[in-house]
C-alpha cells in the first residue's frame, strides 16, 4: 500500500508539473503594424520561434497599412500595441494628448526602403532624380522624410529638382508603379526583389545605408496601458529581444524558412535575400533598447524635413526602461 502511494503522488507531481509547463494562460496582446515587410523579421521570427507564448502571450496581428492607421488603431483601443514610426508619437504628443504613445522597444535601426529605378542604366548616380518623377511616400511620415534628408545630402531638392508624388495611399505606391506611374519609387522588402524578380524595376540604392541609425519603427502603447501591465509589456521585449539575437546568429535562409507563413505569396529565396540585404546595412536592431543618440537623430530628420512640431524629449516619450528589464 505504501508504495502505491508514493507511485501515485510522484504521477500526481509529474502532471502538475507537465501542467505548469504548458503554460495555457496566455494573454493576448493585439499589434498593429504599420505594414507587412521583412524589415520587421525580428519580430516574426520571435512569434514563429514561440518565444512570445514561452512568456505568456499570445499575439494577434493585424497590418493597418499607414501611420496614420495604426496610431488611430491604438489610441481607439483598437490595438494594445502599435509597431510604427517613432514620429507618430511626437505628433501625437504635440497635439497634447491626455494618453500619449510611448516608445518601449526598438525594432529597427535604419531606414528600410530601397530607391528602386524603373529603368536599369547599369550606373546609376544621384544626380540622375533630377527631372524625374519620383513616387513618394506619405508627407511627414519616416520613408518619406528620410528620402529627403538623403536627397538633399546628395544636393538633390526633391521639391524643386524633381516632380515629387505624394498623393497616393501607402498601401497602394507599389501597384501604382508597377503600372506605370513614376520614374522612381521607394519600396521596403520583400517587394524592391520581387519588382526586380519580375522585370518591372531595378534597385540602385538603398537609404538605409546612405542615413544615420534611427529608430526607425518601434513598439508603442499609450501611457496609461504601460502604467496598468508593466510586467506585460517587459515580457514583449524579453520575447522580442530573443528573436532579435537570433536573427543575428543564424543564416538568412533559415531566417527565411521560418517566416514564410507571413509572407505566402513571396519565395523562399527572396525572403532569404532580403534578409541578408537588411542584415548587410545593419538595418535589424540588435536589441530592444532605444537611444537618446538615435532619437536626437530622429528630431534632427524631421526638422530638416520642416515636419518637427516641437523638440519633445527623449525622456517625455522613451521608456528604456521596459526593454533593459526585457533583456535581463
Amino acid at each position: 500500500m505504501k508504495k502505491r502511494n508514493i507511485a501515485i503522488g510522484t504521477a500526481i507531481a509529474y502532471l502538475l508539473l507537465a501542467a505548469c509547463g504548458q503554460n495555457t494562460d496566455k494573454e493576448t496582446v493585439r499589434v498593429a503594424e504599420v505594414t507587412r515587410s521583412v524589415f520587421y523579421a525580428p519580430f516574426y521570427l520571435a512569434i514563429a520561434e514561440g518565444y512570445f507564448a514561452d512568456n505568456g502571450i499570445d499575439i494577434e496581428l493585424t497590418t493597418t497599412w499607414g501611420g496614420d492607421k495604426t496610431m488611430t488603431s491604438l489610441l481607439s483601443d483598437g490595438a494594445d500595441i502599435a509597431l510604427v514610426g517613432s514620429e507618430t508619437s511626437i505628433y501625437v504628443a504635440s497635439q497634447e494628448a491626455a494618453d500619449p504613445a510611448i516608445n518601449f522597444a526598438a525594432l529597427t535601426q535604419t531606414d528600410g526602403t530601397f530607391l528602386v529605378a524603373r529603368e536599369d542604366t547599369g550606373d546609376f548616380q544621384w544626380e540622375d532624380l533630377k527631372g524625374s518623377t519620383f513616387l513618394g511616400q506619405r508627407k511627414g511620415g519616416m520613408p518619406q522624410m528620410v528620402g529627403e534628408y538623403v536627397l538633399k545630402q546628395h544636393n538633390i531638392d526633391p521639391h524643386a529638382d524633381l516632380e515629387l508624388l505624394q498623393n497616393i495611399e501607402f498601401a497602394n505606391i507599389s501597384s501604382s508603379f508597377a503600372s506605370g506611374t513614376g520614374d522612381y519609387v521607394q519600396l521596403f522588402e520583400p517587394q524592391a526583389s520581387l519588382f526586380e524578380e519580375e522585370g518591372i524595376g531595378t534597385v540602385v540604392a538603398s537609404f538605409g545605408t546612405e542615413a544615420k541609425q534611427v529608430p526607425y519603427t518601434s513598439f508603442m502603447a499609450k501611457q496609461s496601458v504601460l502604467d496598468q501591465n508593466a510586467d506585460l509589456f517587459v515580457r514583449f521585449s524579453a520575447a522580442l529581444y530573443e528573436g532579435q539575437k537570433q536573427i543575428q546568429s543564424q543564416s538568412p535562409e533559415e531566417t527565411a524558412k521560418a517566416i514564410e507563413p507571413f509572407f505566402e505569396d513571396t519565395p523562399i529565396a527572396i525572403l532569404a535575400s532580403s534578409v541578408e540585404r537588411y542584415k548587410e546595412q545593419g538595418s535589424y536592431a540588435e536589441n530592444p533598447v532605444l537611444t537618446e543618440e538615435a532619437w536626437a537623430q530622429l528630431l534632427e530628420i524631421m526638422e530638416e524635413a520642416g515636419e518637427l512640431p516641437e523638440p519633445i524629449p527623449f525622456s517625455e516619450l522613451v521608456n528604456d526602461e521596459i526593454s533593459k528589464q526585457g533583456m535581463e
